[in-house]
């Protein structure tokens, strides 16, 4: 971090008032506040402000810092968090939950409350179609990545892979899902030793060539699911 800037929260603060000094309320989330920031960190700014007519989202520098700015009117928000659940991927409910009250003109609260009731809930549970078209897709991928004798493409077919199986695991288990570095962290909220069993995998592929481990976590993740699946699928037929 760069320590000639504001601190985050003052930075934040300073931010909304010279912004937005009539909003209703507004929140700093982001990586500052779990306390895992690094030098190439921002401040994830969230503004419930009644006088927009529609969401929008602005990047801008402000005191030292880049912003991600996150605007709603009093409505616009729950729109947001329903996508992000149905997608079982919910960035906007868990910045809300997580955030920083830098401004309350009695907004804030109630909508905490609901973003914190959602990520309690969960996301709905995947219907027994969904597993086995998910089974189905993560076969083929796997498929691919056996049989594949060129690295170059192998390389990114494990990438599609780490996606497919990190997601199987966590929805079937009623978990959020993540993408990037939310892929991990998602997992070992989930279960610290899973995620552990599934960074060492790929990390011998990248680092060792050696396929092996990924080939086996992947069966040990569908085998409660009813394994591996090509025969007998079909989709689509009448």
């Amino acid at each position: 971090m760069n320590i000639d800037r504001e601190q985050p929260i003052e930075a934040a603060k300073k931010f909304i008032e010279k912004k937005f000094p009539k909003c209703k309320g507004a929140l700093l989330a982001g990586s500052v506040v779990r306390g895992e920031e690094t030098s190439t960190s921002d401040l994830d700014i969230v503004v419930f402000d009644p006088t927009i007519a529609s969401s929008y989202r602005e990047s801008l520098m402000e005191f030292g810092w880049p912003i991600e700015l996150f605007v709603h009117n009093l409505h616009s928000y729950k729109k947001y968090f329903a996508s992000d659940c149905k997608r079982a991927t919910p960035s906007m409910p868990q910045m809300v939950a997580e955030g920083i009250v830098i401004r309350d003109e009695g907004a804030v609260a109630g909508i905490k409350e609901e973003a914190i009731v959602l990520l309690e809930n969960g996301p709905a549970k995947w219907t027994e179609e969904t597993v086995r078209l998910k089974r189905y897709f993560i076969t083929d991928a796997l498929d691919d990545f056996t049989g594949s004798k060129n690295r170059s493409e192998a390389l990114f077919i494990a990438g599609t892979l780490a996606s497919l199986v990190s997601e199987f695991i966590l929805r079937t288990n009623l978990q959020w899902i993540g993408d990037s570095k939310w892929m991990v962290r998602a997992l070992k909220k989930f279960d610290r030793k899973i995620a552990d069993e599934f960074v060492y995998a790929f990390d011998q592929y990248y680092t060792f060539d050696q396929k092996e481990y990924i080939v086996r976590m992947t069966k040990k993740s569908l085998e409660p699911y009813g394994g591996l699946l090509f025969a007998g699928f079909s989709l689509g037929k009448s």
